[in-house]
């Protein structure tokens, strides 16, 4: 199993950090990973990818990833202005925050499966905000792993634990259990 995860968020979003929690959940549940960001002349705002991969073998392959199995989108408006589906495998999966289904704002004849969570608003009730943005890269990775089944949600939370202390441990681990128990795969 080698899966490749490719984040497409804003700046400030935390896409990076999602990769790299991601990893550090991946090893927690015994898996190999890998977590990597792409810069370019980011800003806070602008789009942005971040990359992690996932196997039950040590990684490796020290490259871009090209032809990801799983696409997140943490920003529900990005599913329209970044072409998210380029490269992705056929079979692979589409997971975003989003309130509305995929398949009414991405083209139907692409072969994938979709996932959503409205992970801003799970962010925004439970009071993880910062600098006046949803922090919403923790709930994104509940649904990756709702949808995707690839770890328990147990290793994310032991994983959000151990990255942040105390109440924003707390926080980040409840959002990403609500996002895992509020996720909606989407059918055809």
């Amino acid at each position: 199993m080698l899966l490749e995860i490719r984040f497409h968020g804003r700046g400030g979003q935390g896409a990076v950090t999602a990769a790299n929690m991601l990893v550090k959940a991946a090893w927690i549940s015994g898996l190999w990973g890998q977590g990597f960001p792409f810069f370019g002349a980011e800003r806070r705002g602008a789009p942005v990818a971040a990359f992690a991969r996932i196997s039950d073998k040590p990684i490796r392959i020290h490259c871009e990833i090209r032809s990801p199995s799983i696409v997140v989108v943490l920003d529900e408006r990005l599913l329209t202005l970044v072409d998210v589906t380029k490269g992705l495998v056929p079979g692979g999966w589409i997971i975003a925050n989003a309130k509305r289904r995929i398949s009414e704002v991405l083209p139907k004849s692409k072969h994938y499966k979709r996932a959503r969570v409205d992970a801003t608003s799970v962010a925004l009730s439970i009071g993880l905000v910062m600098a006046g943005w949803p922090i919403v890269n923790t709930a994104m990775l509940g649904a990756l792993l709702k949808a995707t089944g690839i770890m328990p949600i147990k290793s994310l939370i032991s994983a959000c634990m151990e990255e942040w202390s105390g109440k924003m441990g707390e926080l980040n681990a409840q959002a990403a259990t609500r996002a895992f128990n509020e996720t909606v795969i989407e059918g055809d």
